[in-house]
């Protein structure tokens, strides 16, 4: 059996699935059925010293949408919108000590991790949040700048509106960093203008790790009521956003080679080994737990071990950051860009003509009974390969 163990900032995780800072660990209870289901850890949802942030979970409002922009009633497709509003822990961070103590020798048993969100109005109260979660035992402490629902909340400058500016995000995480002896991690926002850049800035002033990504603000539609879903503005996320965040874990892990925990885009098994052949080390397990409960990550665990057993991988570090090993630095790199020409299999081939009209290159065409094809034009952009139903398009 494959090993699935992962060392990231100096902890050893049995397995590279922990639970992101979202309902499921919003208490004590809940941090144990993380970790009951087979988590390598969990991260407590941000504690903070912001009572409306507070406030605003214990009034959270959620419409999971399927790919029409309908709500999915119960069947969860895999590329479902997460699109919600709540805010940090409903119980604030004084409070929060003796729970956190008894997650820690709870997860201690389990041979499991527990970590802290952080979302803070100041940079003390930054600090000092943090070392109490570190004086309760907990790891490692993850601040959260990518909280979406700060732009929505009056006089609250954290979260996303930290997260966008370099500058501001170093400054939070030097003063932690003076403050803790444990790994700090910093939770990035997609609404950054260049996630490279902050994950620098942050690294620069003592960051471990980052955690790519959290959510992006949205606005959903009901186009029969016409009204917006929640009421308004809200945090989207959700499987379908895989794509986006990969490609800042192929980036970060690719220029700064720093620790990267991957989060929004996760449903899966597959999406998991992708994060981890993009860079990502640890994967935060979310939204798809509030779906499909928590015996969910048990299932995850299981088929990544089963995919490395059957690919021949010994270990998940076989496999680590493999796919940006391989990816061409820029579009001028012609190293991996060969020339190719499409051929088609004439026993396979049904005369559906989805390639002919699929190209636009003049590669292909319509002949009385085949495909006729001029390798001269052909450019080998593959998208006839991608429309063709029965397999009959190969290249060479």
């Amino acid at each position: 059996m494959a090993e699935m163990s992962v060392d990231f900032c100096g902890l050893r995780f049995k397995n590279p699935i922990i639970v992101s800072s979202i309902e499921p660990t919003n208490s004590v209870e809940r941090l144990k059925k993380c970790l009951d289901a087979g988590a390598a850890g969990a991260i407590v949802k941000t504690l903070t010293d912001i009572p409306s942030m507070a406030t605003l979970t214990k009034h959270s409002k959620y419409a999971i949408l399927n790919e029409t922009g309908e709500v999915i009633k119960g069947k969860v497709p895999r590329n479902y919108v997460f699109y919600s509003r709540s805010g940090y822990s409903s119980t604030m961070y004084q409070d929060w000590a003796p729970y956190l103590k008894e997650a820690q020798a709870y997860a201690e048993k389990k041979g499991a991790h527990i970590m802290a969100s952080v979302g803070a109005q100041s940079l003390d109260t930054w600090a000092s949040i943090s070392k109490m979660a570190e004086d309760c035992g907990v790891k490692m402490v993850e601040l959260n700048l990518g909280c979406p629902h700060t732009t929505q909340m009056r006089g609250i400058e954290t979260g996303v509106l930290i997260g966008q500016v370099p500058e501001l995000a170093a400054q939070v995480v030097e003063r932690v960093v003076e403050s803790v002896k444990i790994p700090v991690m910093v939770k990035l926002t997609p609404e950054a203008d260049n996630l490279t850049e902050v994950a620098r800035s942050v690294k620069k002033a003592g960051a471990k790790a980052v955690t790519v990504n959290s959510r992006f603000t949205g606005f959903a539609v009901n186009i029969e009521t016409g009204a917006p879903y929640i009421g308004g503005p809200a945090g989207v996320g959700g499987p379908w956003i895989k794509y986006v965040t990969l490609r800042w874990v192929h980036e970060i892990y690719s220029k700064l080679g720093m620790p990267i925990a991957g989060s929004n885009g996760i449903f899966d098994w597959r999406d998991a080994i992708a994060f981890v052949m993009s860079g990502a080390r640890i994967m935060q397990v979310g939204s798809v737990l509030m779906l499909k409960g928590y015996d969910w990550l048990d299932k995850m665990i299981q088929e990544i071990e089963s995919f490395l057993d059957e690919h021949g991988y010994k270990d998940i570090q076989s496999i680590y950051g493999m796919a940006s090993k391989k990816a061409v630095k820029t579009y001028n790199d012609k190293s991996q860009m060969k020339g190719i020409c499409a051929v088609i299999d004439e026993e396979k081939c049904t005369r559906c003509w989805n390639c002919v009209q699929s190209c636009f290159y003049d590669a292909l065409s319509k002949g009385d009974d085949e495909v006729i094809i001029q390798p001269e034009n052909c450019i080998g952009c593959e998208l006839c390969f991608n429309v063709c139903p029965f397999d009959a398009v190969s290249f060479t």
